[in-house]
């Protein structure tokens, strides 16, 4: 008789451009600040020319005092409690969705493989990425920052 649970986790970074609908992306096994200031590096340097504000929530792993912020990042803190304001939250909903339905999974390591394999699917569907995430008062906001 098994007298608990045994769990695993893994940890997707994500970040995304509305108007475009295009999807940076990072697995890892861990979410801390020094998985963060990869991401962000990531994020940085794969849009070298661009200046990027990014919407963060309230993880402490997105506001640590380690945390380190490429040169062309800019980090914008959401409210607390209010996922919805954030696009980035609708497509991990996409991905639990459209990846995950009712599945079991023989082992963690095919959780990993789909989803990656998922996150790559959907990086590279950007008119699906941008139909979810280009709210009208979002394009606003990007046309008048521009």
């Amino acid at each position: 008789m098994l007298n608990g649970y045994e769990r695993e986790f893994v940890y997707a970074y994500g970040a995304v451009n509305p108007r475009a609908g295009d999807l940076d992306w990072k697995i890892c096994s861990q979410m801390n600040t020094r998985r963060m200031s990869e991401f962000l590096e990531q994020v940085g340097q794969r849009h070298p020319h661009d200046f990027i504000v990014m919407v963060v929530d309230g993880v402490s792993s997105h506001r640590g005092k380690d945390l380190v912020v490429p040169e062309n990042i800019r980090l914008l803190s959401l409210p607390a409690y209010s996922p919805e304001l954030n696009p980035q939250e609708h497509l991990w909903d996409e991905i639990r969705e459209k990846e995950f339905p009712n599945r079991v999974f023989d082992s963690f390591k095919a959780v990993k493989k789909q989803l990656r394999s998922g996150l790559v699917r959907l990086a590279r569907d950007v008119i699906r990425v941008h139909s979810i995430t280009a709210w009208p008062w979002i394009v606003r906001l990007i046309l008048k920052a521009s």
